[in-house]
């Protein structure tokens, strides 16, 4: 799938307007250029940001109620997948995204990109020592899914959703 089919699905049937596809493309570009320093995403997956990584992510919004504030937790961010793309999605501040990534490379990219792009997240480092106030806790290639469900279950306020 290209990157212009990519854009319409965002589009189309995820709510993304062309303000956030704006935003998605500085990520998009301030990705490639960290990723020239420090492996943040495969080598082997930079020509398929949009489709593996941008939609993969987006796609998450489809399972969120919009009717309500939520508080979403993004475990093992990462290069931002998926917490940073559903804040892109939100221009009305209906999300408040907790990313929590222990790589201080990483963090410190997730850091510029949220302050570039005027986002409202937060980054934290790891979440041993914390109790995750969320509504939905969300989660890309963080661990293996019973080590996911451990966290929820103990470290995580009741209820919530938990969207891997």
């Amino acid at each position: 799938m290209n990157d212009i089919k990519v854009v319409e699905i965002l589009k189309k049937k995820l709510g993304f307007s062309e303000f956030s596809i704006n935003k998605l493309i500085k990520f998009h570009d301030y990705l490639l250029e960290y990723n020239k320093s420090y492996n943040l995403i495969s080598k082997k997956t930079e020509k398929m940001i949009w489709f593996r990584h941008i939609l993969d992510s987006a796609q998450l919004l489809s399972f969120i109620d919009y009717s309500k504030t939520n508080n979403i937790v993004d475990l093992g961010s990462g290069a931002g997948f998926p917490g940073l793309i559903i804040a892109l999605n939100d221009e009305k501040g209906r999300f408040h995204v907790k990313l929590y990534e222990k790589s201080p490379v990483k963090r410190q990219f997730l850091i510029h990109t949220i302050k570039a792009l005027s986002l409202r997240a937060q980054v934290f480092g790891d979440i041993r020592d914390e109790t995750l106030d969320s509504d939905i806790i969300v989660c890309r290639a963080f661990k293996k899914l019973d080590k996911v469900i451990q966290v929820s279950r103990e470290i995580a306020k009741k209820p919530h959703k938990l969207m891997i």
